[in-house]
């Protein structure tokens, strides 16, 4: 599929996504945001009553043909070496560098995938420091 078709369906997507809240956190306060299934007996998220959030399920699932994609729809690659990017394909992946490498390391990365014409997801200040060292 091309990049292009994958990124629009990914942004139509992204429009009409619902976010999950957990149960009952607008009303007690040392509950946090983040998603917990309701399990409890009488539970109105559980019972899937009227007026409360929806709840988690498969039916709100993405379309498999761009699952998996970045939303740039690119395929993500996690690389922590410089010679683990010869075998990956510019067309199709977009590299994420892991979070064990280091700054040095990180940098040689940055400039062998520049070289050979990869798009990196989390490059973030040291492009910025690779051109200046180059002016």
């Amino acid at each position: 599929m091309q990049r292009e078709k994958i990124a629009k369906i990914r942004k139509k997507l992204k429009e009409r996504e619902i976010r999950f809240l957990r149960p009952w956190h607008w009303k007690l306060k040392r509950l946090g945001t983040s998603w917990r299934k309701p399990k409890g007996l009488d539970d109105k998220h559980r019972l899937k009553r009227k007026g409360y959030p929806p709840t988690v399920e498969v039916g709100y699932r993405s379309p498999k043909t761009v699952r998996g994609y970045h939303p740039s729809g690119y395929k993500e690659k996690i690389v922590s070496n410089p010679n683990e990017l010869e075998e990956i394909d510019p067309k199709v992946y977009a590299i994420r560098i892991a979070h064990t490498v280091g700054k040095r390391k990180r940098i040689e990365i940055v400039k062998k995938a520049l070289k050979l014409g990869l798009k990196i997801l989390n490059a973030g200040e040291i492009i910025e420091e690779i051109q200046e060292a180059e002016v």
